[in-house]
């Protein structure tokens, strides 16, 4: 056996923190996680450094900030020119294998949701290769891996190494429509499982949550069953097998749309959900993005049938949504446990460290919204991690605040490999670091919305019982007190009592900022 830990990092699509047994669920078993917790450190103030999938997972990749990385919405490929953590553990003799989810790069085919620059009467425009300040190469055939017309092709193989990966499994989108390495598979081994992947080809069912589908395709060939199946062989193929490893197995659920396969559909009732507090608070004065979101919906109820972005809901539809995710985790949890027992079985678990995180929340009800958009409530930014060392500590919790960045440095000073200069994540306290003293949460949209104008932008901080926010473009500031109101329903931010709280907060996020501004390239000479 290798001296050195292995690594097997579990990672989900749009969990909330809240939603795992162990963190405190009334309702939702999730035995296998649970039992990963009590053998390890559970974090109980982790967050995301963007609450968007291609932002936060290019951070998980990079450890840095999005300002940093490049990756700042939606939309934008991680840069070829990043150095990944998962490099540097492949420089350093590390196997390396992701099974499932990257969105590093774009999945869709859509058009980009900036509208185009209108130039003034009179003036020249610059030609197509200048009219951005940076000249960029993100559209080129080697960022094209994730796009269906890519699986299209004969034969399709990415190259590899994949950002560090020596070996890639690729599940693309999400819920019945999973592609890439998934989508080959179910072509070999279980082509009837195809004409049951349509919308229209769903069970009926009583649901009117937006984008709840009863799919018929059966559970194991469900794209969580897949990911479980290779993890479990490639973990079953390292049997005698010295050399230390960072396995990534990457669930797209239980992101929408809602399509728990099998029994897991009606594993939960929604009448059994706790009830979001925005549904019984009669004195609530909602925010203005709230109450555009109820008018939309008001005038659109079919609004979030195919929408990303955060949709107003009823009381009933956030509790369905609620259910219907909980039967998503539980199916999750049974993958876990799964690969858990292969790695024991295989003989590698003594000298493995097992985390699981996500790569950010869903308002699931909370403000009466749905999925996620620019609001930075806690339902978005506050998701699940666990790091459980064989040769570490036990059982425990610890409310160290915490970030997605941190994770990649963690694993490579507990490797012993050295981060690269630039990175900015810092070493929890489970590999011997000192941690950090707030979070700083970045987000940023392509989308134009009337509550928060063109492009909007919103940078965060959570330090000690407080949560600021200031957003360019529309929307008002926003300051939380996370002790006295957990919900953040009552924002603080023109209080006159709160006015020393608040600069404090601004001066501290201004230091953030500061400090997340690249570094690197490094200079080429002294001058």
């Amino acid at each position: 056996m290798s001296e050195r830990s292995s690594y097997i990092l579990f990672i989900t699509d749009q969990q909330r923190y809240d939603h795992l047994g162990c963190n405190g669920h009334p309702v939702l078993r999730t035995p296998n996680i649970d039992a990963m917790a009590a053998e390890g450190v559970s974090h109980d103030r982790f967050y995301v450094a963007s609450p968007v999938c291609m932002p936060n997972r290019a951070s998980l990749m990079t450890c840095r900030m999005p300002s940093s990385h490049g990756t700042r919405s939606l939309g934008i490929p991680l840069n070829h020119d990043s150095v990944t953590f998962v490099e540097l553990l492949a420089n350093a003799g590390y196997d390396t294998c992701l099974i499932g989810k990257s969105h590093l790069q774009n999945v869709s085919d859509f058009d980009i949701q900036i509208e185009p620059t209108k130039h003034r009467e009179g003036f020249t425009a610059p030609p197509d290769d200048l009219n951005v300040a940076t000249r960029s190469d993100l559209d080129n055939d080697t960022y094209q891996y994730e796009r269906q017309a890519y699986w299209d092709k004969p034969d399709p193989k990415v190259p590899i190494p994949f950002y560090g990966f020596k070996e890639y499994f690729a599940v693309m989108r999400h819920g019945f429509n999973t592609g890439g390495s998934h989508l080959e598979w179910v072509k070999k081994n279980a082509p009837e499982t195809l004409a049951l992947r349509g919308r229209d080809k769903q069970f009926d069912h009583d649901f009117t949550v937006p984008q709840a589908i009863r799919t018929k395709v059966p559970e194991e060939h469900y794209s969580t069953t897949y990911i479980a199946n290779r993890a479990v062989e490639w973990l079953e193929a390292r049997r005698n097998n010295n050399k230390p490893f960072l396995l990534m197995v990457s669930f797209p659920d239980p992101h929408h749309p809602f399509t728990p396969p099998g029994k897991y559909w009606d594993m939960y009732k929604p009448e059994d959900m706790v009830v979001p507090a925005a549904y019984e608070a009669d004195d609530w004065d909602p925010p203005e993005y709230i109450k555009v979101a109820e008018r939309d919906r008001a005038k659109d109820p079919n609004l979030g049938q195919m929408e990303g972005y955060s949709v107003a809901v009823s009381k009933q539809e956030a509790l369905e949504a609620r259910a219907l995710t909980c039967g998503m985790i539980s199916m999750i949890d049974d993958a876990v446990g799964r690969v858990r027992a292969a790695a024991a079985d295989a003989g590698v678990s003594e000298n493995t460290v097992q985390i699981y995180t996500s790569d950010h929340g869903d308002h699931l009800g909370e403000h009466r919204l749905l999925f996620k958009g620019a609001e930075q409530y806690d339902s978005l930014t506050h998701v699940p991690f666990i790091w459980a060392d064989p040769k570490g500590d036990s059982g425990t919790r610890t409310d160290d605040l915490a970030q997605t960045l941190d994770i990649g440095t963690t694993i490579l000073e507990h490797a012993k490999v050295e981060k690269s200069i630039g990175m900015q994540g810092v070493v929890l306290a489970a590999a011997g670091g000192a941690g950090r003293e707030a979070a700083h949460i970045q987000y940023e949209t392509q989308r134009t919305q009337e509550a928060f104008g063109p492009r909007p932008r919103v940078h965060s901080i959570v330090y000690e019982n407080w949560r600021l926010s200031m957003y360019l473009g529309k929307c008002p500031n926003e300051l939380f007190d996370l002790s006295n109101d957990p919900g953040e329903m009552v924002n603080l931010w023109c209080s006159a009592k709160h006015q020393d709280v608040k600069a404090r907060l601004v001066e501290r996020l201004a230091e953030l900022e500061i400090a997340a501004v690249d570094r690197v390239p490094l200079p080429t000479a002294q001058a």
